[in-house]
C-alpha cells in the first residue's frame, strides 16, 4: 500500500508519496478539478492511501480523488502538532509528516460528512454570516444616533416597521440620513437573502426526522435543530452519548494524573462554536419558559451567576439528544444505554457533568 500525503492550499499542493519507508516527492499540483483529475490520472492507483489536512477545499479534493484511490483521510490540523509546532517548515516536510503519521497509526482523523451534510452545513453557514451582516448594518445606524442627540429607539426592533417610522421623524443632517437609508436599503436585500436560505432549510428540516426530533427539544425551532443536525452528521458515528457532548465542546474539561483527584475547569469549546453559541441561546429562551428547565437554571443562577447557568442548561437541554444517540446505535449501543434507561437515570447522568460544570470555572 502506498500513502499519499499533500499538503493542499488554495492555489496549489505539494505531494509526496511513502511506500516502504522511502519518501518520493510527486511536486506540485495546482487547485483546480481539471488539474487535480489529471494528477490522478497519471500518478494515483486504486490501491493508494491519500492523506490531506482539513481545510476549506479539502471536502472538494477528496471528492475529485476518490474515484481513483482507496481511500481518502482528512487529518485533524489542531491536533497534528508535529507540523504546527515544527521549527523546520516546508510544505513539502509537512506532506511527508502526513504520510508518515498515518503510516505509523498516529494520524488524528475527522469524519467526512456526505454530500448532504455538507449542503445543510453550508446552508445554516449562510445563514449565519447574513445575521451577522445585519446585525452589523443595524450597529451602523445605532451608532448615527448617538452623535447627534437622538434618545434610543423606543420599540424593539430598530429597522421593522414602527422602528423605521421613528426613524424618518428623526432630525438628521442630510449626509447622515443618506447612508441610514443605504444600510436600510442593504438590510432589505440581507433579509430576501435571509428568507431563501431559511426557506431552504426549512424545506430540509421537514424531509429530515433528526431535525423533527431535535425541534422537540425546549428552546430548538427549525434553525437551532438544523445546526445541530448539520453538526453531528450521522449520529452512529458516536460510539456513546458522551462523544456525542464533547463534539459540541459543552463538556467541561479535565485535569487528572497519578493519584491525584480530577480537576475540572472550562468547557472544552470544541467543534462547532456557532452551533454550541445556539444551543446556549435555546438554553437562555428555555430558563425563560416555565419547567424543569427553568427550575434547573434558577437553581444554578442562584449559586455560579446567570452566564453558567445558561452553558449548565444548554448541557442539561442537550441530554436527550445524547439519549437518542444510543437508541439509535442499535445493539452495539445497548452497553452504554444501560444508565441512560429511564427519565431519572437520565437525570442522574447529567448530574455528574452538571455538578462538573457547577464546580468549575466556567465561561
Amino acid at each position: 500500500m502506498r500513502i499519499i500525503g499533500m499538503d493542499i492550499h488554495r492555489v496549489a499542493a505539494e505531494v509526496v508519496s511513502l511506500l516502504d519507508g522511502e519518501i518520493v516527492k510527486l511536486g506540485r499540483v495546482q487547485m483546480l478539478r481539471d488539474k487535480l483529475e489529471e494528477f490522478a490520472r497519471k500518478e494515483l492507483t486504486h490501491d493508494d492511501h491519500v492523506v490531506v489536512e482539513a481545510t476549506g477545499n479539502a471536502a472538494a479534493v477528496a471528492e475529485v480523488l476518490s474515484p481513483y484511490v482507496d481511500r481518502i483521510v482528512i487529518a485533524n490540523p489542531k491536533q497534528v502538532h508535529m507540523i504546527a509546532h515544527a521549527k523546520v517548515k516546508t510544505d513539502m516536510i509537512d506532506a511527508t509528516v502526513l504520510a508518515k503519521l498515518y503510516a505509523s497509526g498516529f494520524l488524528p482523523e475527522v469524519w467526512a460528512p456526505d454530500p448532504e451534510t455538507l449542503a445543510l452545513r453550508r446552508q445554516v453557514t449562510r445563514r449565519t454570516q447574513l445575521v451577522r451582516q445585519r446585525s452589523r448594518l443595524k450597529n451602523l445606524i445605532q451608532s448615527i444616533l448617538p452623535a447627534h442627540l437622538i434618545p434610543p429607539c423606543p420599540h424593539g426592533n430598530l429597522v421593522g416597521i414602527s422602528g423605521r417610522k421613528w426613524l424618518a421623524r428623526q432630525i438628521l443632517p442630510a449626509d447622515e440620513r443618506a447612508a441610514i437609508e443605504r444600510h436600510l436599503g442593504l438590510i432589505n436585500q440581507v433579509n430576501e437573502a435571509l428568507t431563501v436560505v431559511e426557506a431552504d432549510i426549512a424545506v430540509h428540516a421537514l424531509q429530515d426526522p433528526t431535525i423533527r426530533r431535535l425541534m422537540t427539544l425546549p428552546g430548538l425551532d427549525v434553525t437551532v435543530a438544523a445546526s445541530v443536525a448539520a453538526a453531528i452528521g450521522d449520529i452512529r458515528r458516536f460510539s456513546d452519548p458522551q462523544r456525542l457532548v464533547a463534539c459540541l465542546g459543552l463538556n467541561p474539561s479535565v485535569r487528572q494524573s497519578g493519584e491525584g483527584p480530577a480537576y475540572h475547569g472550562r468547557i472544552t469549546k470544541q467543534g462547532r462554536g456557532h452551533v454550541r453559541g445556539m444551543l446556549v441561546e435555546a438554553a437562555w429562551a428555555a430558563a425563560r419558559s416555565p419547567g424543569p428547565l427553568r427550575a434547573f437554571y434558577k437553581r444554578i443562577a442562584s449559586r455560579r451567576g446567570k452566564h453558567i447557568a445558561a452553558v449548565a442548561t444548554a448541557l442539561r437541554l442537550f441530554q436527550p439528544a445524547s439519549q437518542d444517540c444510543g437508541r439509535r446505535l442499535g445493539e452495539r449501543g445497548a452497553a452504554f444505554l444501560a444508565p441512560f434507561a429511564n427519565d431519572a437515570q437520565v437525570g442522574a447522568r447529567a448530574e455528574e457533568q452538571i455538578v462538573a460544570l457547577e464546580t468549575s470555572d466556567l465561561r
